[in-house]
């Protein structure tokens, strides 16, 4: 009998040994991504790996039913060699629940009916939270940059990965890192701001909480993060979305490239865009020097790069730099762009031009092993790529992600202006009147989805009022024919207006003569209240994402859209104590109104929790500390208007200064802050050295609060012409009242290089000043001796 066994058990692993030998290696999960990556590439057909660089997103009305169901009877042959990706697979339906039933589908399809399994990588936009139902709709963008609060960014993106994950999705198209400087172009809103290095800060933040802090793998509950757009995008000439660039290569190192360059070294991202527009002359599609040789030459990125959409066919249609899609497919596939998206369109002439031997098949597998690489990183071979549906609505919208999304509208408003007006005490309140056209509803801004909750501003002083104060309403102006208009709290609309006025092609200004009447009304309300809580701005249709010569998005002007100056200046005239609340995507000129008013808080789009926020903010429940990511000019004239200019562009205008209306970093408090000293450790150091940044901080006021301390450094003499500040180093601190504390900023030698006469990075001997304070221009300065030379390199 023993014997017996003994046999039985050599033939078991005999059987089980014949067993692994036929198992494909790229299905082993104890091998290195790299050798599983080229079994399986090695396994597949030319037709396979093409499909692998192709996407759907309209064209998923291929595979679905009428219910919007993964229906496979209706696929086209050619979608059994699988698919590299599809685009957004929540846009169909209303929860959470049935689009990880979505994705579940197609992926047990794909993996029992195509010849290899290929799992498809699916994509979510999630500029600041998925832009789908039932998920959590955080501050836009320029508002995370608000809050000068890198930590708090990264927990934010981590709980929008955690709810992208949980529908069975891989990889966002997000974060923007591009260097916002030209405030007309509607997508001003969705950069960290005009400054690279507090760019750099936020996009880092945004892709660890992304992808988590250690890659590959992508574990559960994050996802592969997308740096958009590569590059020089947010500065478009006339403000025009995809128009040209100018800039020397310095320039465009030195600024636009700077925050992908760090977000690729330093956080790892897996994946970058690029951008429309043209550098010189050169589509970014077509960049190989940008993309090939510097983002994968010297900066060693091995990730994928993404089209942006139909941004191949752009090469054709808008740049006329490719006569037909064959061009302009050489071209985007010699630059190294790996995949098409978001639907198939250009690339899948890629087959036809190897077979002609005009495409070396080599440059094919270089992109598909990046794309399969991406897909064993995020584990979709191992063990079963579906997700618990049920634990995708549990996960999407949580109270957890409600409590930071208030907490990140918190810390993104900020103070301009306060004439002792604020905070309202509602103990001597008997009526407030709440006015502006968006008051009754939340504005969420670009890329938005449809939360489960939100909270009006009229809804959120109406909740913290309740017992104390009439709370009445007054549209004031209507700036396009789709506003809330009714004074009654409108819970049912959940954010569902913002995402169809960004997508409307038309935009309807409303008449400026019925706008009148609304301002009549207005001021009647006024004359009855204590105060006048005026909510002005833009909305979705105002500024917003510029994508056909049918669906605009910039503007000529920085005033305030409609009538709303005509509003602003009339309550004021009323002598009621006016607030000015600022909601919108855009820097506003709003010079004549600034004296007219009391108090200025500026919020952008401040997401699902607005109105709360607002509430508490308005009512002293929290003290403001948001500070400006980006200048606010006093004219358009004065544009581009960033802080950090060159030294030779210091003049004023012979009608006016060219000092802006408030400055970079700028914000105020209910408590006041004092800078009791500052020092350097050392003060004389090599160019390779390190300084730390001693600031000892005071609360001197009656309020516990927070300070962002700012460092800017300038280089007095320099062999090529330097800023006359850069920021290098900022700590958001909260201390009680009067309570002292020092801040440590750590300066290294990249804080004070640039690229010299070589095009190399590099730290020259001599004077610094280093300039610490609580904004761009308000601050105290220290000198720095650089003693000797440093080489960091390109």
């Amino acid at each position: 009998m023993r014997q017996v066994l003994v046999f039985l058990g050599v033939m078991l692993l005999l059987h089980l040994k014949a067993a692994a030998q036929e198992r494909p290696a790229y299905l082993d999960p104890t091998l290195p991504i790299e050798v599983r990556v080229e079994d399986l590439l090695g396994r597949m057909t030319l037709e396979e790996k093409v499909a692998q660089m192709l996407s759907m997103w309209q064209t998923k009305r291929l595979i679905v039913d009428e219910q919007n169901r993964f229906d496979p009877s209706r696929a086209p042959e050619w979608f059994k060699l699988g698919i590299g990706r599809i685009e957004r697979p929540s846009e169909y339906f209303q929860t959470a629940r049935e689009a990880a039933a979505f994705t579940n589908a197609i992926q047990r399809w794909v993996k029992e009916n195509t010849r290899l399994g290929i799992p498809v990588l699916f994509h979510e936009e999630a500029l600041h939270g998925i832009q789908a139902a039932e998920a959590t709709s955080y501050p836009q963008a320029i508002a995370l940059a608000s809050t000068w609060n890198p930590a708090l960014v990264e927990r934010v993106y981590g709980r929008i990965a955690r709810e992208v994950r949980a529908r069975g999705v891989h990889q966002v198209l997000a974060p923007v890192v591009d260097v916002g400087r030209e405030p007309r172009w509607g997508r001003i809103e969705e950069t960290f701001g005009e400054d690279p290095y507090l760019v750099a800060e936020m996009g880092k933040a945004a892709v660890w909480g992304l992808q988590g802090r250690r890659v590959p793998p992508v574990g559960p509950g994050h996802v592969i993060a997308t740096l958009k757009h590569m590059a020089g995008h947010g500065q478009p000439e006339s403000g025009i979305n995809v128009a040209p660039v100018f800039f020397g290569e310095r320039h465009l190192r030195e600024v636009f490239l700077y925050p992908f360059r760090e977000a690729v070294e330093k956080a790892h991202a897996l994946s970058v865009m690029a951008s429309y527009n043209e550098i010189d002359g050169i589509p970014s599609h077509v960049n190989a020097w940008m993309l090939r040789d510097v983002l994968r030459g010297e900066w060693g990125f091995r990730g994928v790069i993404v089209s942006d959409w139909f941004a191949i066919r752009q090469l054709i249609t808008k740049h006329h730099v490719a006569a037909d899609e064959a061009e302009a497919a050489r071209r985007a596939l010699a630059a190294t762009v790996d995949i098409e998206l978001p639907d198939y369109d250009v690339y899948p002439v890629l087959l036809e031009q190897v077979k002609k031997g005009l495409i070396p098949e080599s440059a094919v597998d270089e992109a598909v092993r990046r794309l399969l690489w991406a897909k064993f990183a995020v584990g979709l071979f191992d063990g079963e790529p579906y997700v618990d549906e049920a634990e995708a609505s549990r996960v999407n919208a949580s109270e957890e992600d409600r409590a930071l999304a208030l907490e990140a509208a918190r810390e993104a408003i900020i103070l301009l202006k306060n004439d002792g007006l604020l905070p309202l005490e509602a103990g001597r309140l008997d009526r407030v009147a709440v006015i502006g056209p968006h008051a009754g509803e939340v504005l969420l801004g670009g890329y938005s989805g449809r939360p489960r909750y939100t909270v009006s501003i009229l809804e959120g002083l109406r909740e913290r009022l309740r017992g104390e104060a009439e709370v009445l309403y007054a549209e004031g102006v209507r700036i396009t024919e789709d506003s809330v208009f009714t004074d009654e709290p409108q819970p049912h609309l959940g954010g569902e207006r913002a995402y169809p006025r960004w997508v409307a092609d038309t935009v309807v200004w409303t008449d400026p003569e019925s706008n009148r009447r609304r301002i009549e009304e207005a001021v009647a309300l006024a004359r009855r209240s204590d105060v006048a809580i005026l909510v002005v701005g833009g909305n979705e249709q105002t500024s917003r994402e510029a994508w056909a010569v049918n669906h605009l998005g910039d503007r000529l002007s920085l005033r305030l859209p409609g009538q709303q100056e005509e509003l602003v200046k009339a309550v004021s005239a009323t002598g009621v104590p006016v607030v000015l609340v600022v909601i919108g995507g855009q820097p506003y000129v709003i010079t004549e109104l600034v004296d007219r008013v009391g108090a200025i808080v500026w919020g952008w789009y401040l997401g699902q929790e607005t109105g709360r926020a607002v509430a508490e903010v308005l009512l002293g429940d929290y003290n403001p500390a948001g500070r400006l990511p980006i200048t606010i000019p006093r004219h358009e004239g004065q544009l581009p208007a960033y802080y950090s200019h060159k030294p030779s562009k210091e003049l004023d205008y012979v009608d006016g200064t060219s000092r802006p209306l408030f400055p970079f970093g700028y914000g105020l408090s209910y408590t006041r802050f004092a800078y009791r000293s500052v020092r350097l450790e050392p003060d004389r150091v090599g160019g390779c050295g390190v300084v730390r940044v001693l600031v000892e901080l005071e609360n001197v006021g009656d309020r516990a609060g927070d300070e962002v301390v700012q460092v800017y450094v300038r280089d007095r003499v320099s062999s090529v012409a330097r800023p006359v500040k850069e920021l290098k180093g900022f700590r958001r601190v909260h201390l009680g009242p009067g309570e002292r504390k020092v801040v440590e900023i750590e300066l290294g030698p990249e804080a004070f290089a640039f690229y010299g006469l070589e095009m190399e990075r590099v730290v020259e001997a001599g004077w610094f000043d280093v300039l610490v304070g609580g904004n761009s221009e308000e601050l105290i300065s220290v000198p720095l001796e650089i003693t000797e030379d440093c080489n960091l390199g390109p």
